[in-house]
């Protein structure tokens, strides 16, 4: 399978259940924040990522933040939680997402990436060999460089389509 193909996508994060994680073996995340959990005008996480967050708790997955963003900008989401969380973390590179990993302890075939970029996220975790999952950006920049990258994306969200037609996993 291509490195840009992630192996699941769904509509929203929280669209992923415990019960969908435990089913494929995955008992921790590394997640991406900006347009992946909030938008990128919320400093804090949601009533709703801390609904899921919880619902994951609950079902002893564990999960960490590795972000592009600011220190700061992860510091202030993460400064309730109190989850492993890197800034500026070099995505599409695996550095980071392997200290999560490492922090989590827990092995890599047990693992997947949560976020809303092929180029960066989706990439980043098949280099750290984890599954991963994509979600649509939640309120996506405007910018030309952010609208060119969702332009490449698209045939490789296709192959994923045409891969999964007759499954689940098609969305």
């Amino acid at each position: 399978m291509s490195l840009f193909v992630p192996d699941f996508i769904f509509d929203n994060f929280y669209s992923i259940t415990p019960e969908f994680l435990k089913e494929n073996n995955i008992s921790a995340i590394v997640s991406d924040i900006d347009n992946t959990l909030v938008t990128y005008d919320d400093e804090k996480p949601t009533l709703r990522v801390l609904s899921w967050l919880e619902s994951l708790a609950s079902a002893d997955i564990k999960i960490s933040f590795v972000s592009n963003n600011s220190h700061e900008r992860v510091r202030i989401f993460n400064e309730a939680l109190g989850f492993f969380a890197v800034g500026k973390s070099g995505k599409p590179f695996k550095k980071n997402v392997l200290y999560a990993i490492e922090y989590m302890n827990v092995p890599r075939e047990n693992v997947c990436m949560l976020g809303d970029q092929i180029f960066t996220d989706v990439l980043a975790g098949q280099n750290a060999g984890l599954k991963t999952i994509l979600v649509p950006p939640i309120k996506d920049k405007t910018d030309i460089l952010t609208r060119s990258k969702r332009v490449l994306e698209k045939p490789f969200l296709k192959r994923y389509k045409k891969k999964h037609k007759n499954t689940q996993f098609y969305k």
